[in-house]
């Protein structure tokens, strides 16, 4: 898999641990910034990334923030993007089999290191199921 990943200042201190997971894995990340724990905008981040995951089909995104809130509001803007708020592996399974996410969302205050790799690992490990499921996802984008 590809990854894009993008934080603001309050999810940069976990972003080089994040793609040191996803490295392990196996998978390519490619990061977009921040580069330091300076106040910079959370929307400026999220747009950018999800232009990225846009262009590049089949790649997926990983978007940090404090909550992880703000980077999904502003991710979901974008047609096409699927962006899912995850906050243990369960909801990172389901975003990925039911909703066909394309864009991980997670907060730096809220989750550790440890439950931050779970959620990628299930992530990785999932697949879109299609089915009624694919009619769902058609009906979010209107």
């Amino acid at each position: 898999m590809k990854f894009y990943i993008a934080t603001d200042h309050a999810g940069f201190a976990i972003k080089e641990d994040v793609k040191e997971i996803v490295k392990n894995m196996g998978h390519e990340i490619i990061d977009l910034g921040t580069n330091s724990p300076d106040r910079v905008d959370y929307p400026d981040f999220a747009h950018k990334l999800s232009e990225k995951v846009l262009e590049d089909s089949g790649s997926f995104g990983i978007l940090i923030c404090g909550t992880g809130i703000g980077m999904s509001l502003a991710a979901n803007k974008h047609k096409g993007i699927r962006a899912a708020l995850c906050h243990d592996a369960y909801t990172a399974e389901m975003a990925r089999k039911h909703n066909d996410a394309n864009v991980l969302c997670f907060g730096q205050r809220v989750v550790g290191l440890g439950v931050a790799e779970s959620i990628i690992k299930a992530w990785c490990e999932s697949e879109f199921e299609g089915g009624r499921h694919a009619t769902r996802v058609e009906k979010i984008e209107l």
